[in-house]
């Protein structure tokens, strides 16, 4: 059984990293899962205060990542209508252009909302490129907290294999 909560582990730190830049996967929340799962093996002391730690600021993460893009685009003088573009534009550039998608999806999803909305092109540009830098820095951070997780989950079972 220990066994079985060690793979879990291993496979939801991982889709935790892959969430970081996919958007179906909750990056942080999912790479505390794995965190979670190893601490349920009886090979690794059980450690609440820590658990605690890593979900707060996996929540934390979580739900600021929801918040950076609109705050880009707000800051670059973007609407509402240019939110909603990003997270669209996010999406279908995924599934279309792949990993490529990630980046350019976004950018073209809140410029096109912004259009939409009658911004003009210049302050839709602008608000575009606010969008893009609040979703690169929300994968920033989920990668970088997805990272220290599977640090740290390595750390824990190479004491429990020594």
């Amino acid at each position: 059984m220990d066994l079985l909560f060690e793979i879990l582990g291993i496979v939801l730190i991982f889709l935790g990293i892959l969430g970081s830049f996919l958007p179906v996967l909750p990056g942080p929340l999912t790479g505390w899962l794995g965190l979670l799962s190893l601490h349920q093996s009886e090979r690794v002391e059980s450690n609440t205060t820590f658990l605690t730690i890593t979900f707060c600021i996996a929540l934390a993460v979580f739900l600021i990542d929801y918040i950076i893009p609109a705050i880009g685009t707000k800051k670059f003088g973007g609407s509402k209508k240019g939110v909603i573009g990003s997270t669209l534009g996010l999406i279908v550039g995924l599934i279309f252009m792949g990993p490529f998608g990630l980046i350019i999806g976004p950018f073209i999803g809140a410029y096109t909302g912004e259009i939409i909305n009658k911004t003009p092109s210049k302050l839709a540009f602008k608000a575009a490129i606010g969008s893009l830098i609040g979703f690169l820095t929300g994968i920033f951070l989920k990668f970088s907290v997805s990272v220290v997780f599977l640090y740290h989950f390595g750390r824990i079972y190479l004491q429990v294999l020594t």
